[in-house]
């Protein structure tokens, strides 16, 4: 990820923070306690108490992303935004607990010891950041194509047979673009051949590819190269998938007698980590995304009973789970459901196109332009929160790494 300056979630963009609703420090949530709570002496910042408001924090926001009470439908770039602020936001607040014992000196070493192992733990997230923002680029050369497409049709006057070309080469374009995409995340070859292989399954022709469609697709191939994303921030042989194997590796249900401790909110940390990896590498297209939908990688589950966030988090795993196995997006480049849109009315406008014969009886143009309003409609939601999300990630990489370099100050892991 190239580097800039660091900024932080209220300063990122002009828009409000997602949860900022919700986004109370632990010190607010200390005032909301009851009388009887507030009646005790009060403890050092890092005390119990604290953790246990965290871990009830971090409850309260998954229990938000689970209900969609911010009115975003489930997958949606609003809902992957509103998970990546509970991350930070969550991450923050544990950082501020872990710096405030550390300048008391009442953070033990094998406190430390754990607080490094999550630093360890979010380290291998870097590589999801920067694959993530490679698949942004490429979601935003579609909806550029996409748009072509709509924005020539819904032109003033008459629709002409140029009109219809140029939409038409720009929509054969994005379904190279796509099947090619959708393989490389696979795992599988691309390019025509493959297109010509699944088109019963997925593509903006018919169930059927006409020798015209075929041909025209065979031309664009090499025409739309110069789109393709030939090299990502990530190794060729990266894989989402084993990334967060790695993640996950190793997150084991804290003990009993470690319960009232920092393992607790260090292990809740983590689950929320995976979380949120899991969400981006399946949402937007990444290299070997198909294996990442499956949920071997899925670390310990944490009993129901044991945590509050639990429920809430299991509830979220699953539905992910469930989304990956749906037949309508088995095949797709990415469960964001924003790219499902795209693709659903990028092939209503090819078949409209398709069904077009020059010149356009009044329905026929009717419903041509019905399909291109559809689709730049489709294009103007995705162009608008593609930015604000692409920020959002970066700001993700940032404090992931500015944490790590927190720790590392820290005197009892640097010797001092």
């Amino acid at each position: 990820m190239p580097a800039t300056d660091f900024q932080g979630s209220s300063s990122s963009h002009s828009h409000p923070s997602p949860f900022s609703s919700f986004g109370r420090s632990l010190l607010s949530l200390r005032r909301d306690t009851p009388a009887s709570a507030a009646a005790s002496p009060v403890m050092p910042f890092g005390d119990e108490a604290d953790l246990e408001a965290f871990q009830l924090h971090v409850a309260a926001h998954l229990a938000e992303l689970r209900g969609g009470e911010g009115g975003e439908e489930f997958l949606s770039i609003a809902w992957i935004r509103r998970l990546l602020e509970a991350f930070l936001l969550c991450q923050e607040e544990l950082r501020v607990v872990v710096a405030h014992a550390r300048r008391r000196g009442a953070l033990p070493a094998p406190a430390e010891k754990l607080v490094s192992e999550l630093g360890e733990r979010a380290l291998k997230a870097l590589d999801v950041c920067n694959a993530a923002r490679d698949g942004l680029d490429q979601v935003r050369r579609w909806e550029r194509l996409a748009g072509i497409a709509a924005s020539v049709l819904l032109a003033p006057g008459e629709i002409h047979e140029g009109q219809l070309r140029r939409a038409r080469k720009a929509l054969s374009d994005l379904s190279v673009l796509l099947i090619d995409d959708a393989a490389a995340a696979a795992g599988g070859g691309g390019g025509v051949a493959s297109f010509l292989a699944s088109h019963r399954n997925r593509s903006f022709g018919r169930a059927r590819a006409s020798p015209s469609r075929a041909a025209s697709l065979a031309s664009s191939s090499s025409s739309s190269s110069h789109f393709r994303s030939l090299s990502w921030s990530v190794s060729r042989t990266w894989s989402a998938a084993r990334q967060l194997q790695a993640i996950g590796a190793g997150l084991a249900v804290p003990r009993t007698h470690e319960a009232s401790g920092l393992a607790a909110p260090v292990y809740s940390m983590g689950c929320l980590l995976h979380l949120a990896a899991w969400a981006l590498v399946t949402a937007v297209p990444c290299p070997d995304r198909g294996s990442a939908l499956q949920a071997h990688h899925l670390p310990t589950a944490p009993p129901r009973a044991a945590f509050p966030w639990a429920p809430p988090l299991l509830a979220l795993q699953e539905r992910l789970t469930e989304e990956g196995k749906r037949k309508d997006r088995r095949n797709s480049c990415g469960l964001l459901k924003e790219i499902h849109a795209l693709e659903k009315c990028a092939q209503r406008l090819a078949e409209a196109i398709d069904a077009a014969t020059v010149p356009l009886t009044g329905e026929r143009e009717a419903e041509v332009r019905e399909a291109a309003a559809e689709l730049a409609a489709v294009c103007a939601a995705m162009k608008d929160g593609l930015e604000p999300l692409d920020r959002q990630v970066r700001e993700v990489f940032h404090r992931i790494v500015r944490s790590r370099m927190e720790g590392l100050d820290s005197p009892m892991l640097n010797g001092d």
